[in-house]
Order: C-alpha cells, then structure tokens, then sequence
C-alpha cells in the first residue's frame, strides 16, 4: 500500500479515502490532489512513486507534466492581458498579429482562436514532427494555412496549435513569451511551483510517465481529428525528453505541483484574490468563462461547451455538479478546475496515464468526494 503524505480537513476525510481507495485499487504510481476554498487549501494529498521502477517517492516537491491542462495557464494569461485593456476578445486576431490573415483568416477573433474554432486544429500536410520545436517556424506555418473549416461554425479542439496560436497573440502583445510571463507575473511573486518551459535545474523533479496501455477513442474520424492527433507529425518528436521539457508549449508541456494549479484556479473561484493580492478581476473571471461556442466539437468525441480557452462544466459535467464551473483537462487524466458558486478549485496530477480524454475516473472519484463533503 502506498504511503499517503499532506492532509485533508477533518470534514474531507472522504477524499482522504478516495485518494486511498485509487493507490488500493493499482490505479496510481504517484498523483497528488489538492483543493483551496475559499482562498484556503483545505485538501493537499500525495503519494507514490515518482518513477516507474518505485524507487522515487512521489513527494511535495515532484512535478508532472500536466499536458493540455496547461491551456488553464495560457487562458489566464490572455485573460490577464484583457483585464489590462491591452487586448480584446472581440478583436481580430491580424489586428496584432498581420500575417495571420493570410488563408481567409483575417475575420479570426481572438475569442474564436481561444475556443477552438479558428479551424487550425493540426497540419494536415505532412510536416517533420521537429518543426514544433521551431516556435517561428510553426507560427509562420499556422499564419500561412488555410482553415480546415469555416472559422466561427463550430469548435475543433486543436491540442497542440492552440498553444502556438495563443502564445504568438501573447507574445505580440506583450513582447514577452508565455512562459516568462508566468514565471516573472505570477510563479515567482506568489510562490507557485509551475512553469510552461522547464528549466535544466529543474528536471530531476519531474515524475517519470506511465504511458496509456492504448489509444483513446477519437469517435468518428474526420480531417479535423486526424491532422489534430493521428498523424506522424501530429505532436513534437525527434528532440529527445529534455528538449521537450525546455520549449515553451502552452498547449501541452506545462510542468507543475496539483497545489500551484489549485491555487491559481482557487483563485478564478474566490473573485481573483490569491495571497492578497487580484490576479484577475471578477467580470474578466466571468468574461473568460463566458460560453463562446456550443455543440459536437469536430475534434473531440463529445458536446462541448467552450469558454475563451477553459472547458465549461456544463455539457461535460467531470468537475462536481457547478453548472459554472470551468477548467481543463490534460492527456493521461490530469485536471484543474474553478467553481466560482461554490468558491472552490482544484487540480489532480498523476504519472500513470489513463486513456480518458476529458474525465479521468480516478479525478471524478476525488471530485466527486470533495463536493460530497460540501
């Protein structure tokens, strides 16, 4: 049985079980859930193994890759720049960045970029998989393409380019990348142990993966889907782990402690305050929640209802029953999440990957719990 460190308030002993219960039954190597209400960590729990052979003790200072849960951080960075009057979601997106007008892209809002409906969801020509460690080069190739469907008709989630398409509109604005931003903005500052971007000095932390014994199920497969995820070229390769690690993908390789994306989704729930001070303001909380597109996302196997970047609990219900309540989710089944009724959020990392898109069994278990207790 694994050894279970942190805590949990008296009145969420059942996560406490949960947590237990998810080790008991081999569904863990190493994870760590924690919960802020109200501004306060009520629940913080870790376990485990940091790697494979369990030799590793997963412990407070581990981190994991949390994949497209990372698209949390890159919402609320582009968030931030709108609450600082220096961008607009109504805006289109050639307004700062010109060349992606190119392809019938000049109408492209940044709100429609940030819901995944600008029709860019993956290459579907074939490129080498190396290109995505050549952020220019990528960028230039997105500005360049044309859209694999009319932008502004539906959402198709597009898991890696978001990150290049979100950062750019960062970057062009603020004239630093995402990465930097978090750290010298909030990371730093604050005390939060994450990073879009890792340091070499700061690997030895990072858990081993257990990879999924299978592939997810897409559903019915379409050009969306496929340039999005079942190509060659469809994620980086052919660089190694650590250069992975290093590169900025603020779609998909952000590295963190559950307890840093709790706080900062905490945070989004308790009208921005994190440590006194207002990472972002109530009506911009409510205004990157907002839903933006509705329906069967021609990516995702599911009905999705998006918000300027965040999943929203509404049609894919895996965060408690907050019908306003958003976040993300990560491959392998990490998550973080903000209930602003309830004043509440929370993340879930973990080393052994599930093959569950959006919904992670072992996450709702925990979520689940938490919102028993409330």
């Amino acid at each position: 049985m694994a050894e279970i460190h942190g805590f949990a308030h008296d009145r969420f002993a059942g996560v406490r079980r949960a947590f237990e219960d998810n080790f008991a039954q081999g569904l863990e190597l190493g994870a760590r859930f924690t919960l802020v209400e109200a501004g306060e960590t009520v629940v913080d729990l870790w376990g485990g193994h940091a790697d494979r052979g369990r030799q590793v003790p997963f412990d407070a200072r581990t981190l994991t890759a949390v994949f497209s849960t990372t698209k949390a951080l890159a919402a609320l960075l582009i968030a931030r720049l709108v609450d600082q009057g220096k961008l607009r979601y109504d805006q289109p997106v050639a307004e700062v960045w010109p060349e992606f007008a190119q392809g019938g892209k000049g109408a492209i809002t940044v709100e429609q970029a940030m819901s995944h409906q600008a029709g860019l969801s993956g290459f579907p020509d074939e490129i080498d998989p190396a290109l995505w460690f050549d952020w220019d080069a990528v960028c230039a190739k997105l500005a360049a393409m044309a859209p694999l469907w009319p932008p502004g008709t539906a959402s198709g989630y597009h898991p890696i380019t978001f990150g290049y398409i979100a950062g750019e509109i960062f970057r062009r604005v603020d004239g630093r990348t995402m990465g930097t931003a978090l750290r010298q903005d909030l990371a730093e500052p604050i005390g939060l142990d994450v990073w879009i971007g890792l340091p070499d000095g700061e690997h030895g932390r990072v858990a081993d993966l257990q990879r999924p014994s299978g592939l997810p199920n897409f559903g019915e497969l379409n050009e969306p889907t496929r340039a999005a995820f079942l190509t060659r070229w469809s994620s980086p390769a052919g660089r190694g782990q650590a250069e992975w690690r290093r590169i900025e993908i603020p779609s998909a390789n952000g590295h963190a402690a559950a307890e840093a994306l709790a706080r900062l989704m905490g945070a989004l729930a308790n009208d921005g305050w994190l440590d006194g001070e207002v990472i972002l303001s109530p009506a911009l909380i409510a205004e990157v929640a907002r839903e933006r597109v509705r329906g069967p996302d021609l990516v995702l196997p599911f009905e999705m209802s998006w918000g300027a970047g965040f999943m929203r609990n509404e049609t894919v219900k895996v965060w408690g029953p907050g019908l306003q309540t958003f976040g993300h989710s990560g491959w392998g089944g990490s998550c973080a999440f903000a209930d602003p009724e309830r004043r509440l959020g929370g993340a879930y990392v973990m080393n052994k990957q599930s093959t569950d898109l959006i919904g992670d069994a072992r996450a709702r278990r925990l979520i689940e719990a938490a919102y028993a207790a409330l």
